[in-house]
């Protein structure tokens, strides 16, 4: 007999081990009760992930599980918020137990490394969409926004960029998957490691700062149209992993970093005199550009040349590629 709703909430998401003292009542009744700290601000982020847009038709359920809570934890962290609670909307074809399963075990094995407890949500039949909405908590004016980049400030990047961009190039078959590299490349796409601790890290040391899901362009470009002010990138100075060079060039590799999404790194900006404290963090986070006067991104390459960039990023209602 197939499960109805009830008692598919009841078998796949009750049974996570995250419990924390703050929720006075999760999954189960019309509501979830919470406790918010005296003196945090509440930081609420929510995504969706949609089969055949966001990722492709047989994606690994627990990948798939990941990347839900992965994406956006990534927001927290760019906004330097603790994770705590999180809302799951889950648009099913059918009642499929093997998936949801998987799909579980994926979701809160991410959040027990990082002790969020899934406090409420719903399930619907229909085409298999993922909903989730996450909350932190950040300390009152040391939230990490957009519009705090200054002049002269010094633009980072956490980690590698544009792995996850050849992933995909891997899901729709354009790159071969064969070997490690092709499956580092692929888990990350999959499964982005999102920067939580470095988000936290960087509180009171960075100016401004996003997680880069559209690109390093597009994304920094919401932080100099936020800020008001342009910046200039050194394109070989952009961090760039081994395998993503062996499978596409030392070119092709940084142009992937430039442009390319879904990598849910951090791109953040700081005064210069906090670059030392910033060298001392226990993670990479590599200085790629200014911060400068005017409007726009300028990128510019080896030779000393402008390079043309494209900072579009991703939009759900532009025009069709």
């Amino acid at each position: 007999m197939a499960l109805g709703e009830f008692q598919l909430i009841e078998r796949f998401f009750t049974r996570q081990r995250v419990k924390r003292d703050d929720v006075e009542l999760g999954v189960g009744d019309d509501c979830a009760l919470l406790r918010m700290p005296s003196d945090a601000r509440l930081a609420v982020t929510m995504d969706t992930l949609v089969e055949g847009r966001h990722f492709p038709q047989a994606t690994d359920p627990a990948a798939l599980g990941h990347k839900a809570l992965a994406v956006n934890l990534s927001d927290l962290a760019a906004m330097g918020a603790e994770p705590a609670w999180i809302t799951l909307s889950l648009s099913l074809p059918s009642v499929d137990e093997a998936w949801l399963d998987a799909f579980a075990g994926g979701l809160f094995q991410l959040a027990e490394a990082h002790g969020v407890q899934l406090v409420g949500g719903d399930t619907v039949r229909g085409p298999l969409t993922i909903t989730l909405q996450a909350h932190g908590f950040i300390p009152a004016n040391q939230a990490l926004r957009r519009d705090g980049a200054r002049v002269g400030d010094l633009i980072y990047v956490t980690g590698t960029l544009g792995d996850a961009g050849a992933g995909l190039r891997i899901a729709l078959g354009e790159l071969s998957a064969d070997g490690a590299d092709g499956q580092f490349l692929r888990g990350r796409l999959d499964r982005p490691t999102p920067r939580v601790a470095w988000g936290l890290a960087l509180r009171g040391l960075a100016s401004a700062a996003i997680d880069v899901s559209d690109g390093l362009a597009a994304d920094l470009g919401h932080i100099l149209k936020a800020s008001r002010v342009g910046a200039t990138l050194k394109f070989a100075d952009l961090p760039i992993s081994d395998a993503l060079c062996r499978r596409v060039g030392e070119a092709g590799a940084r142009q992937f970093a430039l442009t390319a999404g879904d990598d849910y790194e951090l791109c953040f900006t700081a005064a210069p005199a906090q670059a030392e404290a910033i060298a001392a963090l226990p993670f990479p986070c590599t200085p790629v550009g200014v911060i400068e006067a005017g409007e726009g991104l300028r990128v510019y390459g080896p030779d000393g040349h402008r390079m043309p960039v494209e900072q579009a990023g991703f939009d759900h209602f532009g025009a069709s590629p």
